[in-house]
């Protein structure tokens, strides 16, 4: 069995909200598989900067920036969601390598 389809499941469970990435994070702390932990990774990131744009977005109200904040969103998890479905590492658009770099306390 390949190290994609290990972790397949762990991979898919950690774009489910944010606590389905917490709940990722804690099932892939035994097995430390790589695919896993790429995409909860990613699914961490896209959370983490829909929150903090949202919150952003709560200071300084535009009804048009709201409907952009969520489809930027929407298109970034639906590529990562699909990627992890069918067994591919690919980076999200422009900030795929910094959420690589930036939470390898997620292993």
């Amino acid at each position: 069995m390949t190290q994609e389809k290990k972790g397949k499941s762990t991979a898919i469970i950690a774009y489910l909200t944010l606590v389905g990435t917490l709940i990722a994070i804690s099932m892939n702390s035994d097995s430390k598989n790589e695919f896993a932990r790429f995409h909860t990774r990613q699914a961490f990131g896209i959370h983490l900067l829909f929150h903090a744009l949202a919150l952003f977005l709560s200071v300084w109200f535009s009804e048009w920036a709201w409907y952009g904040l969520y489809v930027f969103y929407m298109v970034l998890w639906g590529y990562g969601f699909i990627g992890a479905l069918t067994d591919k590492k690919h980076l999200i658009p422009v900030f795929g390598s910094y959420f690589q770099k930036w939470f390898t306390f997620i292993s």
